[in-house]
């Protein structure tokens, strides 16, 4: 059987990934001040860094219309696999539905699979790569649905940022009892329970924070050397690289897969962000 992996925006795909034809992403739209930026392959994540620090507004993201997603689906794959930004974060899986319902209002039904990915960024590639590998291996629609749905479940995500500014100000820790340094270097080590955001930890200097952030998923992964471990980074390919030496120190994964933060990412994570999803 066909298929195709569709994702928002959020679906941070590596380069290779952003050129195969089962992957797609659909765009939200990113506001800085006055500038309207779509994230698509246009994205140009250097000069929207640039905007973002030059605006004294902070920066706010769009989902996309129901309308986009059901365009997404009228094509020739016969099973398709949606993975969206928590719910708990963006309105963009209910758009999912919405779309999938106007497209079975209009063409009657299909093998759609919408998965509220619980994560953002690093967390939606890794449930794609996992579902991508089930459907390369033959598995059914049925089958590859249920045990996504289970994988999703078992995944942790972390991420650790210069400034948690840009949730905050958008209402994205609504309820966080946290502390938030504004001196002494303090980071802290974000997670998340079921999609919505938590504090795990905290340690002076990022990169104590992201060894830290690696302590956590040598706890809590189950089955590693079965698993691929994601991590997506904004403008800091070192930050990565390290976060990559210090899992592998700790865990054997079957794999450590290094990506880019598109636009809706950057917008949150902040220049220099680390998010890890396994």
């Amino acid at each position: 059987m066909s298929y195709k992996i569709i994702g928002d925006s959020c679906l941070d795909l590596t380069e290779e990934m952003k050129k195969d034809p089962r992957f797609q992403m659909i765009p939200l739209t990113l506001q800085v001040g006055d500038v309207q930026v779509i994230d698509d392959e246009t994205f140009d994540q250097k000069r929207f860094l640039e905007l973002v620090k030059a605006c004294p507004e902070c920066p706010k993201t769009a989902c996309p219309s129901p309308e986009t997603f059901k365009e997404a689906y009228e094509c020739e794959a016969e099973d398709i696999y949606v993975i969206t930004l928590s719910s708990h974060l963006s309105g963009t899986y209910n758009s999912a539905v919405l779309g999938k319902e106007l497209y079975e209002e209009e063409h009657g039904p299909k093998n759609i699979k919408i998965i509220d990915s619980w994560s953002a960024s690093a967390g939606e590639l890794n449930i794609a790569l996992y579902i991508a590998g089930l459907c390369e291996s033959g598995m059914d629609f049925e089958e590859v649905c249920g045990k996504a749905e289970e994988f999703k479940k078992d995944m942790k995500t972390y991420f650790v940022l210069e400034s948690l500014d840009a949730l905050r100000k958008n209402g994205r820790l609504t309820g966080l009892q946290a502390f938030f340094a504004t001196t002494l270097n303090i980071k802290p080590v974000m997670g998340a329970i079921e999609g919505v955001i938590i504090k795990e930890d905290q340690a002076r200097g990022v990169n104590k924070a992201l060894a830290k952030m690696c302590d956590y998923a040598k706890k809590n992964v189950k089955n590693p050397e079965e698993k691929t471990a994601v991590v997506a980074h904004c403008n800091n390919r070192e930050r990565a690289e390290y976060v990559k030496e210090e899992l592998l120190k700790r865990v054997p994964f079957k794999d450590v897969v290094i990506t880019e933060t598109a636009g809706v990412a950057t917008v949150y994570a902040s220049d220099g962000g680390v998010v890890l999803a396994c």
